[in-house]
């Protein structure tokens, strides 16, 4: 997979040929949710159940591929979010490779909701360079459920990434690539072998700890939270403070606006890729015509990734 390039112009045909047409750029949602309940199902495209393995690989076309996933939850006040990013596109492809952040980057779109409630609640795109992208984006289902317990079944797709990807950048280049979470709960505590023969057909002897299976994700992945402030839990200490123990405070990123989650993705993968510092982010985020409030804003939630008063000769510097 991700082998195609990523057009704009493309992109913007599709978008006006959908709005001409009437038609919901979750054309599959739409779908599914005018569906009788006993129907409603994940997308064949995006149903882990019994898929090997997700790669990202190295190409003609991209021969330094860097392997991008951005999980979605998609319960309750979460479920917009995919919308936003759907939208953003343009602006991410653009923020990762015109700031020379990334040359060759491959990105999967997948889903989150809870598992002991949800009848979504892993969805698992492919890793693309172009428009399959929002191809991808389009299979999902934005199903709004939950289950009510301030914890979201993050846990799983954690474990999907550990053990059903493979990737050229860790394999060839000893180069990890990023799995970015975005939601506004806890993870539960342990991956369930119920859940996981349920979702992946996947045998497991015994539950696997949380911190164990985030540790074997971070073998070839860059973990990261992201956390909207303006959602149901995006402000609670409690859930942002179990991210911060399994990940590092510097891998928890809250976000005061949803609509910058993507100037968050690019800035995050530039830091931790050399190629960004928080001054010299800022000139490249206001190159790519982005506010200088949503530079502010983002930077001083990266500010711990950067390295804080190190990045910036002693304080964050304003726009």
């Amino acid at each position: 997979m991700g082998s195609s390039y990523w057009s704009d112009d493309f992109y913007k045909d599709r978008e006006a040929d959908r709005k001409k047409k009437g038609v919901d750029a979750f054309a599959y949602h739409a779908t599914v949710a005018k569906a009788a309940p006993k129907d409603q199902k994940v997308h064949d495209k995006l149903n882990p159940f019994g898929v090997k393995i997700r790669e990202a690989r190295d190409s003609k076309e991209h021969p330094d591929s860097l392997a991008i996933g951005v999980m979605l939850d998609v319960t309750g006040s979460m479920s917009n979010v995919p919308r936003v990013v759907q939208k953003q596109l343009p602006k991410l492809m653009g923020l990762l490779t015109r700031t020379g952040y990334v040359k060759d980057p491959q990105i999967l779109f997948g889903a989150v909701g809870d598992a002991r409630s949800d009848r979504g609640s892993l969805q698992v795109g492919q890793f693309e360079s172009g428009i399959e992208m929002d191809n991808d984006l389009g299979n999902m289902w934005l199903e709004a459920g939950g289950g009510g317990s301030m914890e979201e079944s993050y846990q799983n797709a954690i474990y999907f990434f550990a053990r059903h990807t493979a990737i050229d950048c860790h394999e060839k280049r000893a180069k990890k690539g990023y799995l970015f979470l975005i939601g506004d709960e806890k993870p539960y505590p342990a991956v369930s072998k119920q859940q996981v023969k349920t979702l992946c057909d996947d045998g497991l002897q015994e539950d696997i700890p949380l911190a164990e299976i985030v540790k074997e994700a971070q073998t070839k992945f860059h973990v990261f939270m992201i956390i909207p402030s303006h959602t149901s839990y995006g402000g609670n200490a409690e859930v942002r403070g179990v991210w911060e123990k399994v990940l590092g405070a510097d891998h928890v990123i809250p976000l005061e606006n949803e609509e910058a989650i993507c100037e968050a993705i690019a800035l995050a993968i530039g830091l931790s890729e050399d190629k960004a510092t928080i001054d010299g982010a800022k000139k490249d985020l206001l190159g790519e015509g982005i506010t200088a409030a949503t530079i502010n804003s983002v930077t001083a939630s990266l500010s711990k990734l950067a390295g804080g008063a190190k990045a910036t000769t002693g304080k964050t510097a304003r726009i």
